[in-house]
């Protein structure tokens, strides 16, 4: 079994070399690392270089920049392994944990494992998993909630599933967009306790300050996958995002108006007000409701 690691780069000459040197740590033989430099302007395409020269799994591709997405493309393109995954270039890995996770690989499309985030090297957060196989992807994107959790690079994928899906370029919250396509396509997902993937957050980057466009894509996003796999909580997840969106922009909502019962045990305690008051107001009503109710505290 093969696997290749696609590694976006761009301006992260700081941490590049621990990344790259994690994954080479795996102990895995047959597999190719892909650093794909999307036209980083510091020291990036000349460290790249390097890593090729001295590890004969290393191949670079050097390109101009289009973007995280554009990046995974040309990795995709360039893969010839029978299993790949993704690694941000300012993350790395916990020894062993591709040796781990390959087994698991022989009767499943795609595997997610556990993930610990952190900022400037302090623990902030992690995501445990159990070890679970899902024939149902409803079942799995509800069941484990991986809606909050889409992320590329914690998970390992057959390579056929991307023979016709692409991340698509010039939109952020890429990741959400194209598991769904993925899960359409899958037939068996696992979850994995093993292995762990180290997340370093990044406070400029692009979730910790998306704006109003930015968290439009986001939304979009989920309404897409919410036409495939609707629940109440879930849909109630989406509420938020649209009161934000609509907070920051005041653009009409484009979440549809569904019912929810206030008494819905899945729901949480918040959940089932929200509920009740957009049963009462409508989805507007509650987006305008919201906006109010935070710039009338943002003035005391």
């Amino acid at each position: 079994m093969k696997l290749s690691v696609i590694i976006p780069v761009y301006r992260v000459e700081a941490t590049l070399d621990k990344c790259v040197e994690s994954v080479l740590n795996q102990n895995i033989a047959n597999m190719e690392v892909i650093l794909v430099d999307d036209g980083s302007d510091d020291a990036c395409p000349v460290l790249c270089n390097q890593w090729q020269e001295r590890d004969s799994r290393v191949c670079v591709i050097h390109k101009r920049n289009g973007g995280l997405s554009d990046a995974r493309n040309a990795g995709i393109k360039r893969a010839t392994g029978e299993y790949l995954t993704f690694v941000d270039s300012d993350d790395y890995l916990e020894p062993n944990t591709y040796l781990q996770l390959l087994p698991l690989m022989e009767d499943c499309d795609i595997l997610e494992y556990p993930v610990e985030k952190s900022v400037n090297g302090e623990k902030t957060s992690d995501l445990s998993l159990q070890d679970r196989t899902y024939d149902n992807m409803l079942d799995y994107w509800i069941n484990e909630e991986v809606f909050d959790h889409c992320y590329a690079w914690n998970k390992l994928y057959r390579r056929e599933l991307f023979e016709n899906i692409k991340f698509p370029v010039g939109r952020v919250f890429e990741d959400i967009h194209t598991l769904r396509r993925l899960l359409l396509n899958a037939h068996r997902v696992k979850t994995s306790s093993k292995g762990l993937y180290h997340y370093c957050m990044n406070e400029k980057g692009i979730t910790a300050t998306a704006k109003g466009p930015e968290l439009e894509m986001l939304l979009d996003a989920h309404l897409a996958a919410l036409k495939h796999w609707y629940t109440p909580a879930y849909y109630m997840r989406i509420l938020n995002t649209q009161m934000d969106v609509y907070e920051l922009t005041g653009k009409e909502p484009m979440l549809r108006f569904r019912y929810i019962s206030p008494f819905d045990r899945s729901l949480t305690p918040m959940q089932r007000v929200k509920a009740l008051m957009q049963d009462i107001f409508g989805i507007k009503g509650i987006c305008i409701l919201n906006k109010a109710i935070h710039n009338n505290l943002g003035r005391r």
